[in-house]
């Protein structure tokens, strides 16, 4: 068997202290994780995302019992800095610090041997072939020890921790058994709610990997099983429960079973607590979204109310960060539907265009960016440009309801433009086509 190696680093798109930004998923795929294939040792890395940065046990028996570890410094972020205090406490040897260039290092780890890398204009890293060789020599050379630790190197008479063999052995396994799980999980959002339900039966909630726990919930998102990713909150551990990313899905799955005042009250004590963000408004936006629809339905005159709540919830969640674009369009969507149309509907259309032409250029866009694009083509009533979106956003879906959110908005905007006289015969063309790919995927 390969040995482990850690990789310690924050996740997604990060800002540093001088506002470059670094696209550390493409760091790690494009850097870290070849280069720890190379020295052939295998990867195991700590996603801060999915366990909302939680220290938990699992974490510490990596950072304990991987033989080899992997620290990007980048950012100075917290949690990583935290994680690679506990490394050089426990193991004197083979942990490879890297940054980016021009990051200037705390002092207490600048004199270590870093492996400095840069970026581009988009966060991806410049020249990573050269810098993945560095880093593979580096790990190659762990094979030899010498002490990294600074706690090891000022303090030569320290007694060394002894970690025994047979701890590492049962560490081997759990990780193994959770690359199993993830695995079945991984086929179970393919088969349907049954399959994922199977796979919880045989997990412990309280004392799995928290990793394993998110990603069941996920899973039942997935497979649309709201009831599920309810029910699996109330098992969770109450730090686990608690982290932003389990209670803006909570209020996500609460929503789509119509309990909108129970979401609406998860997310805005998320908004008061941690502040506005594209995600949390973004769900809190579909809340009001969702209470609006159902309103004009049957004419209630609160319809407005949560037609105007609903656009300045995406609006605070696109103002804090313009880099996402998702409720920006969002806004935009619902201005078009207002009675007359929100005339700063025309205001944002070029900053939500110019931020999804960022996203679709950072090589790595996802299915929200298609759609995103694909919207903007619809509201502008650019019918060729908008058939031309279409494709690429049928080629990026993930998950089933990702069309039948982007068909129930196209729906929304088309009807709002056939009040107003317009034909948009077209509109229907496409949003049935989304509506069909979703269908497909049951």
């Amino acid at each position: 068997m390969k040995p482990y190696c850690f990789v310690l680093m924050p996740f997604g798109r990060k800002t540093d202290e001088s506002g470059r930004v670094v696209e550390f998923d493409a760091v790690y795929e494009r850097v870290i994780g070849p280069a720890i294939n190379e020295a052939d040792f295998e990867s195991i890395r700590a996603d801060e995302e999915i366990i909302g940065g939680i220290i938990h046990k699992p974490m510490f028996e990596r950072l304990m019992m991987c033989d080899y570890a992997v620290a990007d410094l980048t950012t100075a972020n917290a949690n990583v800095f935290y994680e690679l205090g506990i490394r050089h406490g426990v193991r004197p040897y083979s942990t490879v610090p890297l940054a980016g260039r021009g990051m200037r290092l705390p002092f207490d780890v600048a004199p270590l041997r870093t492996i400095f890398y840069d970026v581009d204009n988009f966060g991806y890293p410049v020249n990573p072939d050269e810098v993945r060789l560095m880093l593979t020599e580096r790990l190659e050379g762990c094979r030899n020890p010498v002490d990294d630790s600074p706690f090891y190197q000022l303090l030569a008479d320290f007694p060394r921790p002894n970690i025994q063999r047979l701890k590492t052995d049962v560490f081997r396994d759990m990780v193994e058994y959770s690359k199993a799980i993830k695995n079945r999980l991984k086929e179970a959002r393919n088969r349907g709610r049954d399959a994922v339900a199977e796979v919880n039966r045989d997990i412990n909630v309280v004392d799995a990997d928290p990793a394993i726990v998110v990603d069941l919930f996920l899973s039942y998102r997935a497979v649309k099983d709201w009831p599920g990713m309810v029910d699996l909150v109330d098992k969770m551990t109450p730090p686990l429960k608690q982290t932003i990313l389990v209670q803006e899905q909570l209020g996500f799955a609460l929503n789509r079973l119509e309990q909108h005042l129970a979401a609406e009250s998860i997310l805005t004590e998320l908004i008061r607590t941690h502040g506005p963000s594209s995600e949390t408004n973004g769900i809190l936006g579909r809340v009001y979204k969702d209470q609006w629809l159902k309103a004009k339905k049957t004419q209630n005159p609160a319809a407005q109310g949560f037609l105007k709540k609903a656009i300045d919830t995406y609006l605070q969640g696109f103002e804090s960060d313009w880099r996402d674009a998702y409720p920006g369009i969002n806004a935009i969507s619902l201005m078009e539907c207002s009675d007359p149309p929100d005339s700063r509907k025309e205001e944002l259309i070029p900053v939500v265009t110019y931020a999804v032409q960022r996203r679709l250029a950072s090589k790595s866009p996802d299915y929200w960016d298609h759609a995103t694009e694909l919207e903007i083509s619809i509201l502008s009533h650019n019918r060729k440009k908008a058939q031309q979106c279409l494709g690429m956003t049928l080629a990026s879906i993930r998950e089933k309801w990702e069309p039948e959110t982007t068909a129930r908005n196209i729906r929304m905007i088309r009807e709002a433009n056939e009040a107003r006289g317009c034909m948009c015969e077209w509109m229907k063309e496409i949003e049935e086509a989304l509506q069909n790919a979703a269908d497909d995927r049951h």
